[in-house]
């Protein structure tokens, strides 16, 4: 009677439960949109049958049309026997009165040890070609095990998943529903995770998720760090039951809005080893016995913990902290926090900053009802009007503007299905137009090149105009108003309060698709511009702008088009916006801008320059403004950059703007595959941001990269800077591009390099500057031997190249020195980087016995513990310099770009095997002492002081001083005793002069000296 069952169905008892009716939830999609672009799963759907087969072809079906696709589940119990694998671009909706259920049965074979996933979103397109390269680190979570897929990484947009319930039965204690890594403009929304006996609801996380709630299980959400390390925002959630905490996580960028916690020993938990940037707005805890949130690495920059208008009942201890087992208690049985904070607080712009927890909370007698969503919910289905109904074509060449705009005129909810709608007049909604698709890539709304009436100079004109007020929604939707239309603004929005913006892509320059579903190609042959001369960078209005009163919420935005300034702009509005999830990049002069405004929040905005375009640009600049709540904000600039930056934000009479959680930097790792083997490719620039902060009103600085809480006032204090000892600080030299990678003499002369003009310039002890070596070899570091050679680090070449000169001798000569085996060399010194940046992203951590994260110290002290094969030594034999793997980009010649640990370094450390030396790891922010082995290694790791950067050295009395926005010095013990406050960032630090008492500070611009009393 059962022969026909399969998969788990063995035997009648576990058919029938199996067969049980999952607890569907209703339904947001409770009919299929008008989409004939959209590919419907033919599968089974009754609980019994194994559905795997007929989810994944039509996910593949989806896939094959270029750019992505759109599958519909219809509504129904899917039982799956394996992982499904949800390509890059394609995105998953469930139809029907109910939400169709993917259920996986008791023990399911596969989902029993380690980490087992339902469903990924992968980084793979299909895996039909025979010769494609293999994954360099395929998750072990897929069952079975498929060696050819790659995790979602940081070139995976678009990929979504909405409106389909997970249930996991008994017997599956290693499985997870979702695996959620992805890029740009991914989501995961409204969906219930019955977790039962299983390990995790979201395993990993990105971007944005809404409406997702969380029973059971042994966590609702188990994450790493995002892909590619950008914030998580997490909206309009609860969870309910877990046996261990509701959330663990580490390096989440986690921002929590309307999210509530019930009935679980922890409500997040942060891994041992690690910090976070975690923001919790508008939360409740309910019944959480153990702590609310746990803190681990309590004394580190990264551990950063802001929570704001928390509710809290039976959660007698609100805030734990690891290591040192101290407590926060709550306020009675039932208390609301107005305010919590732990991390490096600044008392001040300029200011130095000390760790610190504080709670701003009272006792209450019962708790608020629950608040409604901060996502509102679109319309049924059953009002969407399809403009295809209209007479619009969407087939990127028919002219559609007058039937959308007709749509708009004579319709409440209007739907784009997939296509591109070329227009050649402003949309004009209505004050309640709701403005819909499903996939912003696939449906945009184009403006071609050249349109005459955004032609010249004028006021902005926008392709899409909101009315004045209203509650407008706009959704779903692409946004292209191309590079050659100088007028052009993508979204002018001057709605109210109610109004909202959600999943929307301003096409143009990275991610953007043609209608064939290619990609298109952003830059010229050198990156300088579009490949097309007349498309210019910069030189519209702003691609989405917010202004005349208008407000709102904006959530999940991808703003990365290069033509458009800047990528968001919020001006002459004091209505309440909050901008959630935001990833604005790539632009010339400006990321997000405000301009007298106030009463806004900015929720996890995250920018990037990239190397071509956003040399000069800033991720946020504020003018004339006040009461800004700017929170887990992430300013990056990408590995290619090779220019400096003074600020990440810039303010120009601005007061009442409060900071919390700041992340600055331009590090990134990617799971890799070469001719060398599979790693971990970590690439860490020279170049990020100089400050944070830069208030150009009251010319003060933010050197702290890194901070959890900064309020700027109208008048900040003035600042006086610090000095050591009595000694000052003096201007040698300046006027320099970028100097860096400097080495001292046996008579103590200082050596470095300006690298754009790849000069390399000495500073003499008579006080004299002099030009070294002025030739086109890309040098990148030095180190002197006992001889007076320089030994030259370039980055020419497909494994760097490294060449001897003598300082005085002619131009002409130069050795160039080839990699030999390691051998040993009696009293011969070993070439190591004095700045690290040891990290593993992209290569899950876990183990899968224990569910332990390896920590970054674990990571440091293993990797540094390898000795290398080859090395560079030098003429005469006395100093060797390990040759350490190097990762390539690009071609071999010039134009290529190479990263290594030696080639990423402010500079060189010279150690002979068994001194103990210094270093700086940042990944941890930490500095450490080592013992110096063969072949480069390092061993018996000692962290020495709670503070990284980028360089380190200490003197002949065995002070230690460490580069981190100014120089920070420290007794032998450890002890901090002092700071020199230096003029411009220092980045590279050390010791020269004939008695070496001079303590040389190589800033970008700069050149400084401070004198040891």
């Amino acid at each position: 009677m059962y022969r026909g069952l399969s998969g788990a169905c063995a035997t009648v008892l576990l058919c029938l439960a199996a067969a049980q009716p999952a607890l569907a939830s209703p339904s947001v999609y409770k009919t299929a949109p008008d989409e004939p672009r959209a590919i419907t799963v033919k599968g089974v759907g009754n609980g019994r049958a194994d559905d795997s087969s007929a989810i994944q072809q039509a996910i593949d079906k989806a896939a094959e049309k270029g750019g992505g696709g759109i599958v519909f589940l219809p509504a129904g119990t899917y039982r799956i026997s394996r992982t499904l694998f949800l390509w890059p671009g394609v995105r998953i909706f469930g139809i029907g009165e109910q939400r169709p259920v993917i259920l996986l049965g008791r023990s399911t074979p596969g989902f029993q040890r380690g980490v087992a996933h339902m469903l990924m979103f992968t980084g793979s397109t299909r895996q039909t070609d025979k010769d494609t390269r293999p994954a360099a680190f395929p998750p072990a979570g897929s069952v079975p095990f498929n060696k050819d897929i790659a995790d979602a990484n940081p070139g995976t947009f678009y990929s979504a998943l909405g409106n389909i319930d997970f249930r996991i039965m008994d017997g599956n204690p290693a499985a997870t529903a979702i695996r959620f890594h992805s890029a740009q403009h991914s989501f995961v929304s409204h969906v219930d995770f019955d977790i039962g006996s299983g390990l995790a609801g979201l395993y990993h996380v990105a971007n944005e998720a809404e409406d997702l709630h969380f029973k059971g299980g042994r966590y609702g959400i188990l994450a790493e760090k995002p892909s590619p390390a950008w914030p998580f925002a997490l909206v309009d959630a609860t969870f309910e039951g877990q046996r261990d905490a509701a959330i663990r996580e580490h390096e989440a960028g986690l921002t929590l809005v309307n999210v509530a916690i019930r009935d679980t020993p922890v409500g997040i938990e942060i891994d041992r080893g690690y910090g976070d940037w975690l923001w919790g707005q508008d939360v409740r805890f309910e019944n959480v016995s153990k702590a609310g949130v746990i803190i681990s690495n309590e004394k580190n920059v990264y551990t950063q913990v802001g929570f704001q208008n928390v509710v809290a009942s039976n959660t007698p201890t609100f805030a734990r902290f690891r290591e040192s087992g101290r407590t926060v208690a709550g306020k009675g049985v039932t208390y609301k926090v107005t305010s919590f904070t732990h991390g490096l607080t600044l008392p001040g712009l300029g200011r130095v900053g000390e760790y610190r927890t504080d709670m701003q909370a009272e006792s209450i007698a019962s708790l608020p009802a629950p608040a409604g969503p901060a996502i509102r919910a679109l319309p049924l289905v059953s009002e969407w009007v399809s403009v295809r109904t209209l007479g619009a074509k969407g087939d990127d060449s028919t002219d559609d503007t007058a039937a959308i705009q007709k749509a708009i005129d004579s319709h409440r909810v209007v739907y784009l299905p997939a296509g591109f709608y070329r227009v050649s007049d402003t949309l004009r909604l209505r004050p309640d137009t709701v403005l819909l698709g499903l996939h912003p890539s696939l449906t945009q709304i184009a403006l071609p090149d050249g349109t005459p009436a955004w032609a010249g100079v004028g006021a902005p004109k926008a392709l899409v105009e909101s009315a004045q007020g209203g509650d407008a929604i706009v959704a779903g939707l692409g946004l292209n108003t191309n590079g050659a239309n100088p007028r052009a603004t993508g979204l002018l929005w001057k709605a109210g309060a109610n109004s909202m913006v959600n999943d929307v892509k301003f096409q143009g320059g990275h991610g953007t698709d043609r209608f064939d579903g290619s990609r298109v190609t952003p830059y010229n042959n050198n990156a300088t511009g579009d490949p097309d001369a007349a498309r210019r960078w910069a030189g519209q209005y702003a691609s989405l702008w917010v202004t005349q009163g208008g407000g709102g919420t904006f959530a999940n935005i991808w703003s990365p088009s290069t033509f458009g300034h800047p990528g968001i702009l919020i001006s002459d509005t004091d209505t309440p916006g909050r901008l959630i999830q935001a990833s604005v990049e790539h632009h010339v002069r400006t990321e997000i801008g405000l301009n007298r405004v106030a009463n806004w929040e900015l929720l996890a905005p995250q920018t990037e320059g990239e190397a071509g375009e956003s040399g000069d640009a800033v991720a946020l600049e504020i003018r004339n403004s006040r009461n800004i709540l700017v929170a887990n904000f992430h300013g990056y600039r990408v590995t290619r950059t090779r220019e400096p930056a003074p600020a990440a934000v810039t303010l120009y009479n601005s007061h009442d703007i409060r900071f919390r959680n700041v992340h600055v930097n331009a590090e990134s790792g990617l799971g890799t595959c070469d001719e060398n083997g599979c790693a971990t490719f970590l690439r860490l620039t020279k170049f990020p941001f100089e400050n944070s902060i830069s208030d150009v009103t009251h010319g003060l600085d933010v050197r702290d990269r890194e901070f959890a809480v900064l309020d700027v006032p109208a008048t900040p204090d003035p600042v006086t800077p610090s000095t050591f000892l009595g000694g000052q600080v003096e201007k040698l030299a300046d006027g320099f591009h970028s100097i860096g990678g400097g080495a001292v003499d046996a008579q103590g002369r200082l050596y470095f390099i300006d690298r754009k003009f790849q000069r390399i310039w000495r500073w003499s002890n008579a006080g004299k500057l002099e030009m070294v070596r002025d030739a086109t070899l890309d040098p990148v570091n030095l180190t002197v031997d006992r001889s007076g050679n320089l030994l030259v680090l370039s980055s020419y070449g497909r494994n760097g190249t490294v060449y001897s000169v003598k300082p005085d001798a002619p131009d002409s000569e130069i050795s160039v020195i080839a990699a030999t085996s390691v051998t040993s060399h009696p009293d011969a010194a070993t070439v190591l980087p004095v700045n690290w940046w040891n990290n593993g992203e992209f290569r899950d951590q876990i183990d899968p016995k224990t569910y332990a994260f390896t920590t970054l110290a674990e990571m440091f002290a293993r990797d540094m513990a390898l000795p290398k094969a080859r090395e560079y030594v030098s003429p005469d034999g006395s100093v060797a310099l390990p040759a350490w793997r190097v990762f390539a980009q690009g071609p071999a010649d010039h134009r290529g770009l190479r990263f290594s640990d030696s080639l990423d370094s402010y500079g060189f450390i010279q150690g002979k095997p068994g001194e103990r030396v210094y270093v700086t790891n940042g990944s941890e922010n930490r500095t450490y002492s080592g013992i110096v082995g063969a072949g480069g290694a390092m061993t018996d790791l000692k962290p020495f002081a709670e503070r990284g950067g980028e360089g380190v050295t200490s003197d002949v009395q065995g002070r230690v001083y460490i580069a981190n926005g100014q120089v920070f010095v420290h007794a032998p013990d450890g002890k901090a005793i002092g700071r020199i406050d230096v003029p411009e960032r220092p980045l590279q630090i050390l010791f020269g002069g004939a008695d070496r008492k001079t303590l040389f500070i190589l800033a970008h611009h700069g050149l400084y000296a401070w004198r040891m009393p």
